[in-house]
C-alpha cells in the first residue's frame, strides 16, 4: 500500500530542495507540456519494465494529472517493496512552478 501527498506538501518539499524523487507517471508529450522540476517521466504503461531505473532505496513521489495513473503505478510500485507517496489530484492540483 501506498499514502498520498498534497500538492502543497511536495511544493514545500520542492522549494526546500530535499531531493525528494518525483516520477511523473504521464505520456511523454504531456509531460513536455509542463511538469515538476526534477520530476523523471516514466510513463504508467512502462512502469513495470523500467523499475530497474528506479532507486528501491528511495522514497518517491508518483504524479499523473488527475492522481488516477499515478495511484496505479503507485500500487505496483509498492507492490514490488518500492516506497512510494501518490500527490493526491495530480497536476489539475499543482499550483507549483512548472518547467516545460
Amino acid at each position: 500500500m501506498f499514502e498520498e501527498i498534497s500538492p502543497e506538501e511536495v511544493e514545500r518539499l520542492v522549494n526546500e530542495k530535499s531531493g525528494i524523487s518525483i516520477i511523473d507517471v504521464r505520456e511523454p508529450s504531456e509531460f513536455a507540456d509542463g511538469h515538476i522540476n526534477g520530476a523523471v517521466n516514466i510513463p504508467v504503461n512502462w512502469i513495470q519494465s523500467r523499475m530497474s531505473e528506479i532507486n528501491a532505496a528511495e522514497e518517491h513521489i508518483i504524479v499523473c494529472l488527475s492522481g488516477q495513473r499515478s495511484a496505479l503505478a503507485a500500487s505496483i510500485l509498492a507492490a514490488n517493496g518500492f516506497h512510494v507517496r501518490n500527490m493526491s489530484g495530480g497536476m489539475m492540483n499543482w499550483a507549483g512552478e512548472v518547467i516545460a
